[in-house]
């Protein structure tokens, strides 16, 4: 029996909220394959007394049919009985529950997007079954669950309509960090060193689904071969399934992943809007929005002296957009190249300058993946501090972290399989990126450079530039 990894402060929220001494409606949502359903039902011991999960693709009337089919198991009724349309799907729950005993009652309501088809009145019976009758009662526990994002912001996050401002809490899952990744590989006898686990999620990032699908039997390479790159591999169109199930239109989605999977340092709005043809518009607004939601892609504020309103306004256009999804960044480089059909495509590019330079950017955005781990590292949890980007007219800094004690950390992430050795040159250029930065933000600030590596910096005559070093094991920290 699979057990639940992680997730402590989800289960803590959604005890709090079934406790609550009033009707909740709350909406779990997160990219597919994360593990949402197996936390809700895990955290309940599937204790609902009512649950339903829709129908991909399915049209209105095989909803309603399996909605009906959900309704005669839990009401244990003989004979099926399938409603006309949603408001009375609705009634007929809404008067099952009040043939129950007091208590809290929670219903569950898995993959929620795929019931509201085209033109069904699915939100409009949504919105009375929650208006009229649950939210007047105390004992109702409505949970809602989907990997469509871009449904479950507009529809209920977001919503303009009668459900505005109904939801009373919303929880976002979030893919494993690396310290859960070594939990979950622990737990089912898995004996990879940290270095492979920690490739393992340069190429597949922290999601359950697909660690669940990795045999103990076989290497990390191994695996990757089989999952992505063998003849019937279970993730190979794992792609184009992802960005469906999460955007109804999922074109101008790919359109800016791609986009930014070219740019590994990340694009501005006004580069991204170049880059991908798209229009500057609110629609291109809502689309950032879903991927941010998603976790797919960040925004990274720049550095500035200043905190004027008019540096802010000049912020808000810098903001750099870097694309933050491990799989996607793998896909890009490999999945999508694998044009001669090489079953083991992955381990025969393990030694190939693509692999170096996708492990470069992969790993640092493994580091940015974990600001919490590094500032634990550095000895400054409790310290006030933001992280951010910097551009120069001639350099550029990835991770700058700007602490409110007046001191700054420089980042440098670098990807090593031994330990990092720092030359003349990389040394030379370190100086004069820290010059540069130095003399265009004039900053006062102490700066502290600080080396992320997978296994430390080799001492040796240039190594005494780096004042902090921090190492992957640092990243692992729960």
């Amino acid at each position: 029996m699979q057990q639940l990894i992680g997730r402590a402060t989800e289960v803590k929220a959604l005890l709090q909220y079934i406790n609550s001494d009033k009707s909740e409606f709350i909406a779990v949502y997160g990219r597919r394959r994360v593990g949402k359903t197996f936390l809700i039902r895990k955290a309940f011991n599937d204790n609902f007394v009512f649950s339903v999960t829709g129908v991909y693709n399915a049209p209105k009337q095989e909803q309603l049919t399996n909605f009906a089919i959900a309704m005669q198991r839990h009401t244990r009724q003989e004979r099926l009985i399938i409603p006309r349309n949603w408001l009375l799907a609705f009634f007929e729950l809404s008067k099952y529950i009040e043939t129950l005993p007091d208590g809290n009652k929670i219903i569950f309501i898995d993959e929620m997007p795929w019931m509201d088809t085209a033109k069904s009145g699915f939100i409009a019976a949504l919105e009375n079954f929650w208006n009229s009758w649950a939210s007047i009662r105390n004992d109702i526990k409505l949970i809602v669950c989907g990997s469509a994002t871009s449904w479950m912001i507009s529809n209920l996050i977001s919503s303009k309509g009668g459900l505005h401002n109904r939801l009373t809490h919303h929880i976002v899952v979030k893919p494993f960090t690396l310290g859960e990744c070594e939990e979950y590989f622990r737990t089912y006898k898995f004996q990879y060193s940290r270095k492979q686990i920690a490739e393992c999620y340069m190429a597949m990032g922290g999601i359950p689904y697909y660690l669940s699908l990795m045999d103990r039997s076989k290497s990390v390479a191994q695996n990757i071969d089989t999952l992505f790159f063998a003849q019937n591999a279970p993730l190979r169109n794992e792609f184009n399934d992802l960005y469906k199930a999460l955007f109804k239109n999922a074109i101008p989605h790919i359109a800016i992943v791609t986009a930014l999977a070219s740019k590994g340092i990340g694009l501005t709005r006004k580069e991204l809007i170049a880059a991908t043809g798209l229009t500057d518009n609110g629609a291109f607004s809502t689309q950032i929005e879903e991927l941010m939601l998603c976790g797919l892609i960040r925004a990274y504020e720049p550095f500035s002296k200043h905190n004027s309103n008019l540096r802010k306004e000049r912020q808000k256009r810098e903001t750099i957009f870097q694309l933050t999804d491990f799989y996607t960044l793998f896909y890009f480089n490999f999945i999508q190249n694998n044009r001669f059909h090489d079953d083991h495509f992955w381990t025969n590019s393990l030694n190939s300058p693509t692999h170096s330079t996708w492990s470069g950017l992969a790993f640092e955005m493994l580091c940015l993946d974990h600001l919490p781990q590094i500032k634990h590292a550095l000895g400054i949890t409790g310290v006030q501090a933001y992280a951010c980007s910097w551009r120069g007219k001639g350099s550029q800094i990835d991770l700058i972290i700007d602490r409110k004690d007046d001191t700054i950390n420089i980042c440098e992430m670098k990807y090593a399989k031994n330990e990092f050795e720092i030359n003349k040159d990389y040394e030379a250029r370190l100086e004069s990126k820290i010059n540069d930065f130095i003399n265009e933000t004039a900053t006062k600030k102490a700066l502290i450079l600080t080396l992320i590596t997978t296994h430390g910096i080799k001492p040796n005559a240039h190594s005494g530039i780096v004042q902090a070093e921090i190492t992957l094991d640092a990243l692992f920290h729960l």
